[in-house]
């Protein structure tokens, strides 16, 4: 036996320890088959998701402050990473599969536009209006991966990636978390189901224990360190924050990750579902809506969400214009499209190669496009 084949023999022989419930890396389906390399297949994921152009841009989009001067404040990348981090410690307490909870963690949000929620809802009003379907971040995460990356060849992830991906939405929260069978074909009714009717998103549910992870450890990687950064920046007063929330979960955002991490793995010990206790799920429940009134609506004032209205807008004309007329010195062009392959170019309509184009832009890219074509 050579050295590599050893290798991969006692990986997997790893995996055999994992719980009945995990998602082993044997059972990983992936479209185009691959052989010759050895890492097992979820850890190949999280190789070619750290290691994409998209992820790189991670670095300068908005996690809910943008243009606050301080660099101590939190970008999509940081909290991917304490998403990551959550959903690694869940995972490896539950005896589920690492990789595959820190490839869809990592993964989860690179399909957010600039501007954070506020670029999300302004992208959405666009794309139902340009091609009749709606733009939601986790969606456009599954696109990205599918069809954008490597010049429109795609990085050719595993479904229960992609699923996991497409099923993480952090913005709902539930007491019990439950996986649902599925295979690819069902997974892609759903993706272009949820493309026709957004509402549908909120239905959602991951395929493997590793999915259902993330989605709580997207709420962990979020709730605590938001509250943190408008702390930081002097945008609230934390006596406001209420007694029942301090009392269950803590009012820093360590406090409040370990306490939901534990009771998590206190109330999941060798069940086939993630949950919490009722009153940490009370707490999380609260704390969101605590956030929400305190935080996420103030991030932005009427003036700066306006203004990021009249970004996309004007933007999503210059392209369509460059587009329509063959504008070839347009940065469309030398940017985005000449590095598509042939069958992207061909195949994709004008109007959506315009949303990708907008989509996959960080906060400073997207303001500079404006200051030069405005």
């Amino acid at each position: 036996m050579d050295i590599f084949s050893e290798i991969i023999q006692k990986e997997e022989e790893k995996e055999k320890h994992l719980s009945k419930y995990a998602c082993p890396s044997c059972s990983a389906f992936r479209v185009r088959e691959e052989t010759g390399d050895i890492r097992l297949s979820f850890a190949r994921d999280i190789d070619r998701i750290i290691h994409a152009l998209s992820y790189t841009r991670y670095l300068d989009k908005t996690q809910v402050y943008t243009e606050i001067g301080n660099d101590n404040i939190s970008t999509r990348m940081t909290h991917v990473q304490f998403v990551s981090r959550a959903g690694r410690t869940i995972a490896r307490a539950l005896s589920l599969n690492e990789d595959l909870t820190e490839a869809i963690a990592l993964g989860h949000d690179i399909g957010h536009s600039p501007f954070g929620h506020v670029g999300e809802h302004i992208l959405n009003k666009i794309a139902k209006e340009k091609t009749g379907k709606c733009f939601a971040h986790n969606l456009n995460s599954v696109r990205v991966f599918s069809s954008l990356e490597k010049n429109g060849r795609g990085a050719n992830l595993t479904l229960q990636v992609l699923d996991g991906i497409m099923c993480h939405n952090g913005e709902l929260v539930k007491e019990k978390y439950e996986p649902v069978k599925k295979d690819y074909n069902d997974f892609l009714q759903e993706y272009e189901m949820c493309l026709q009717d957004e509402s549908k998103i909120k239905k959602l549910r991951p395929m493997t224990l590793e999915g259902c992870i993330v989605r709580i450890a997207d709420l962990i990687g979020y709730l605590g360190k938001d509250l943190d950064d408008a702390k930081r920046l002097g945008k609230i007063d934390m006596k406001k924050l209420p007694d029942f929330i301090q009392e269950n979960l803590g009012c820093s955002n360590n406090e409040i990750m370990n306490s939901i991490i534990l009771d998590v793995i206190q109330e999941s010990y060798d069940k086939p579902y993630i949950s919490m206790s009722k009153n940490v799920y009370q707490a999380v429940y609260d704390l969101k809506a605590f956030n929400y009134e305190n935080i996420y609506q103030f991030a932005l004032d009427e003036s700066e969400k306006k203004e990021c209205e009249e970004i996309f807008y004007t933007l999503y004309q210059v392209y369509e214009k460059a587009l329509t007329n063959q504008e070839e010195e347009n940065d469309i062009y030398p940017v985005f499209l000449n590095n598509m392959t042939k069958a992207y170019l061909e195949t994709t309509p004008l109007e959506q190669k315009v949303i990708d184009y907008l989509s996959g832009m960080t906060d400073g890219f997207i303001k500079r496009q404006y200051q030069k074509y405005r």
